[in-house]
């Protein structure tokens, strides 16, 4: 039997001593009981889901237990944190229950963005309260409340603190960066993020958390939060999927394999394999769509969301009409072989 997750973290503590972020370089998932019981009596474990704060003796001792069993790795990562003033936390996960503690909720993300779990194949829920709204500057995560002290001594050193972003969430590639992908801004890419092997994300695309592409794709628009890309689909320059936290939708939008969504395109429905969305068509569950046989004569009018998960569709709009039409996509959109070859 396996725990769920482990994860040895480095992070940033504010002046009042609340953890603002924690950084998670080899996240451990299904850690089997051999690991836990070397470390537990090492750092008092007993068993549930822990964060247990670390001082330098107990890594010291983390450095032989995990030696014991062979988990170098995890030896290595604690032999380059030896000596280190920043705070120190392990977290022990033996369930995939709900987050507690700021730890958790990076351990969590991690797991996602090393591609160690799939989006919506791990529990967030109530992770909102437990992200601070943090300074991410060039010196690293920074309270809001530390911050006008922060940047008055920076300036009294000549130097400019430049804060880059005020949010919950830091940027995916300061915590990982998983094998075969490319990206053009890394600001646009969250943490917690499931960037695909040899996925390209352009300068204007976006993916949120617990989203993301599960393979080859070109994402050059924006993937929202829960959204998740199937392999060799492509998301056009400004094209927009809906996410799941806005606007009372419930419906977890996907997007099937071998897909475009076309530029400034937007999806608000699960789509199924090999469809398209035209450029400039944006189709929400409740749109009212024309069905087209192949001879493109009119078979009825439904909602759009009736058609979720069918593949090889077509949607476009009609340029007379305004109507939007949906018939079988017969030249199913090929992705550029030569193109995705060097992702």
């Amino acid at each position: 039997m396996a725990n769920f997750a482990l994860g040895l973290g480095i992070g940033t503590k504010s002046s009042a001593g609340d953890w603002l972020e924690v950084y998670y370089n080899a996240p451990l998932l299904n850690a089997d009981d051999a690991l836990i019981a070397a470390v537990a009596d090492k750092v008092g474990y007993a068993g549930g889901n822990q964060t247990i704060e670390l001082n330098a003796t107990q890594l010291k001792a983390l450095e032989a237990a995990f030696l014991s069993v062979d988990a170098e790795d995890q030896a290595e990562v604690v032999e380059i944190l030896e000596g280190t003033r920043q705070p120190l936390v392990l977290c022990i996960l033996e369930t995939d229950a709900a987050p507690q503690t700021t730890a958790e909720v990076y351990l969590k993300l991690s797991l996602l963005s090393h591609r160690l779990v799939k989006p919506h194949g791990i529990d967030l829920s109530g992770m909102f309260p437990l992200l601070p709204n943090v300074a991410w500057t060039s010196e690293g995560a920074v309270a809001l409340e530390d911050l006008p002290r922060r940047q008055l001594s920076a300036r009294a050193q000549g130097r400019v603190l430049d804060v880059q972003s005020v949010d919950k969430f830091p940027k995916m590639t300061n915590y990982a960066v998983p094998a075969g992908i490319r990206v053009g801004d890394a600001s646009r890419i969250r943490l917690g993020a499931h960037v695909g092997e040899g996925t390209t994300v352009m300068h204007e695309g976006f993916i949120n958390f617990n989203a993301g592409t599960l393979g080859v794709s070109m994402v050059e628009g924006r993937i929202s939060a829960g959204v998740v890309v199937g392999n060799g689909s492509d998301i056009g320059g400004g094209a927009s999927t809906m996410g799941t936290l806005s606007g009372g939708n419930n419906v977890v939008i996907s997007v099937g394999e071998n897909c475009l969504l076309g530029a400034n395109a937007g999806l608000g429905l699960p789509l199924g394999d090999r469809c398209t969305i035209e450029a400039g068509l944006y189709v929400t569950g409740g749109s009212k769509v024309t069905l087209l046989d192949d001879q493109n004569n009119e078979v009825g009018v439904i909602k759009a969301g009736e058609l979720a998960g069918k593949p090889d569709l077509l949607f476009r709009r009609n340029s007379q009409n305004g109507r939007i039409e949906v018939k079988t996509n017969q030249s199913a959109i090929e992705l550029n072989a030569e193109l995705h070859k060097h992702n």
